[in-house]
């Protein structure tokens, strides 16, 4: 088997299918890029069992078969050659010859007969939603994912379609992101896919708004199909937390507050917080300022800044990582900050529309 290629594209579709291709595995095969060259097309498929990624490129060949390399190696060579062009050959002992200008290489490919099957997916039930949207939506829900092991369906998002709303959803027992979009479709969907897989899809997404992204949904896997990528992945079993039941209903103070100014003191606050000094930072909403304190082992903290409220004063008390990343995620120049009870739920919303829903908890406050 023999084909050439443009390296440049070449290039970026194996640095892609090698993101999911796992470094060891119990089956060898897997921690390989698996390429099936038919005449004119050549096919490149990664794969761990729980998430799939394939591309589909142009190639100068006339011949068929497939083949695996090693995806670290073969990466690293392919991304070190000079030139415009790359040709691959095996041989019938699976001797792998790969020449770029004046360099070549030889290295073992691996049989293709162990490689486990890309699961297929049935296209019946499916919508599509633009590129630039969805990638939007992931990157400004993913930061409130789940870490945590004991709640396996809480490490992925929701994605939740109906009267054509499609609301995407994350929750770690600490914080909510909720990413809310129209979408033209009749379907009804629920399902929740890993954040792994998401944050995959959205570095393969295009920031274009005329560019699709289709879905297709089954029972047990869905595939998303962009840029000549098909990416499958699992989706997750369980019954994700009934995160509408979460949002305050009502709240006794609204603040006004700009974004940059907000993350700005907090990050300074950050420098006297560090896994062993958990402090909570507090946050006093009064008089039309908010005054911002810590106190650590490693020192005191304050400083202030002017916002515009209304309602009741109050005294808060946050984790300042989780809020920080709630702001940095919103997108926005300045935001609207809910609240009720120094121990309910801070809600943050855009000024105008709703687009999104954060929401962080709060820490008690000695």
């Amino acid at each position: 088997m023999r084909f050439t290629v443009e390296r440049k594209t070449f290039l970026e579709s194996i640095n892609n299918i090698s993101r999911v291709v796992p470094q060891r595995s119990t089956i060898p095969c897997l921690e390989g890029i698996k390429f099936y060259i038919d005449g004119g097309k050549l096919e490149i498929t990664g794969y761990d069992m729980e998430l799939g990624l394939q591309n589909v490129i142009e190639a100068e060949s006339e011949d068929h078969g497939e083949f695996i390399l090693n995806a670290r190696i073969f990466c690293s060579i392919v991304g070190k050659l000079d030139s415009d062009k790359i040709t691959v050959e095996v041989d019938s002992n699976l001797k792998t010859t790969i020449t770029g200008g004046n360099a070549i290489y030889n290295i073992p490919a691996m049989s293709a007969d162990e490689y486990p099957s890309l699961p297929d997916i049935d296209r019946s039930d499916s919508f599509a939603v633009p590129q630039a949207v969805l990638k939007s939506m992931i990157s400004q829900t993913s930061y409130a994912v789940s870490q945590l092991d004991s709640k396996p369906i809480l490490k992925g998002e929701l994605f939740e379609i109906q009267d054509k709303v499609f609301n995407m959803v994350a929750i770690d027992g600490f914080r909510l992101a909720i990413r809310k979009e129209a979408i033209d479709t009749e379907d009804v969907f629920n399902f929740v896919i890993k954040s792994r897989s998401l944050l995959e899809a959205e570095k393969l997404l295009k920031d274009d708004n005329d560019a699709a992204v289709n879905v297709y949904v089954t029972k047990k896997f869905t595939a998303f199909e962009m840029n000549g990528y098909t990416l499958i992945t699992r989706v997750l079993e369980g019954e994700f937390h009934n995160y509408k039941g979460s949002i305050p209903k009502s709240y006794d103070t609204e603040v006004i507050i700009n974004v940059n100014s907000f993350v700005y003191i907090l990050d300074r606050c950050m420098l006297l917080i560090d896994e062993h000094t958990k402090a909570p930072v507090r946050c006093l909403f009064e008089d039309g300022k908010l005054k911002v304190t810590t106190s650590t082992s490693q020192g005191n903290f304050y400083d202030e800044m002017n916002v515009e409220m209304s309602g009741n004063r109050v005294e808060i008390g946050f984790n300042c990582k989780y809020l920080l990343e709630a702001l940095k995620h919103s997108g926005c120049d300045e935001v609207k900050l809910q609240m009720g009870s120094p121990t309910s739920p801070m809600k943050m919303v855009p000024l105008s529309g709703d687009s999104f829903t954060f929401l962080v908890l709060p820490v008690r406050l000695k």
